[in-house]
């Protein structure tokens, strides 16, 4: 399964990509912002995506909306500090799968993930 990491703070992407890595997946590609992972899409067609709403050149809410103005119907998670329910409804409202809060741990990481992917293979 292919994972796009996309969060603007490398030490948050390396502590992903090592839940990731637990988890086995091993086919992982990092962006740091919306604009570089647009970018990416394209070479890298990801199984699922884990984005961050704060980030500089394009956040991540924007590029969920850009992203499925697109077509595209992969999952995607929010993985961030905005927690605020008005948020969380924004982020659903553009098309979020799912909402992890950060700080987070592994295995609620890897409990949203797996939700997400079971409540998809079921739909």
């Amino acid at each position: 399964m292919k994972v796009l990491l996309v969060d603007d703070s490398k030490t948050m992407r390396n502590i992903q990509k090592g839940i990731l890595t637990q988890m086995g997946y091993t086919e992982i590609e990092e962006a740091c912002d919306g604009l570089d992972a647009l970018s990416k899409l394209g070479s890298f067609q990801p199984d699922i995506l884990l984005v961050d709403w704060n980030m500089p050149n394009m956040d991540g809410l924007t590029f969920v909306k850009e992203y499925r103005s697109k077509g595209n119907k992969k999952p995607v998670l929010m993985v961030t500090t905005e927690a605020e329910k008005s948020r969380v409804i924004e982020a659903i409202k553009a098309g979020v799968n799912n909402y992890v809060v950060k700080p987070f741990t592994p295995d609620l990481l890897q409990q949203r993930i797996e939700e997400t992917l079971a409540r998809l293979a079921a739909a």
